[in-house]
């Protein structure tokens, strides 16, 4: 028997993995490593820079988007399942 997927877990962890690598990225970033993956960053989220509010309002964008994604996943597979 498949087990069903709990949404909201995946949801909350989509979040913080995501806000975690946007506050990683934007610290390399400002020490000059992966700067091609800062300007992608910066081309892709609407609130990410490499100040320091940029920095957290890009972590917060992120980690809506990634609950919101991971969470709707969740509930389709469940669904389906």
């Amino acid at each position: 028997m498949v087990e069903k997927l709990n949404a909201l877990a995946l949801g909350y962890a989509a979040a913080i993995v995501s806000a975690v690598a946007m506050l990683l990225l934007g610290i390399l970033g400002n020490i000059g490593v992966y700067s091609g993956a800062v300007s992608m960053m910066e081309q892709w989220h609407i609130f990410f820079s490499l100040s320091i509010i940029g920095i957290f309002t890009g972590m917060i964008e992120a980690a809506i988007i990634s609950f919101i994604f991971m969470y709707a996943f969740g509930w389709v597979y469940n669904k389906l399942i």
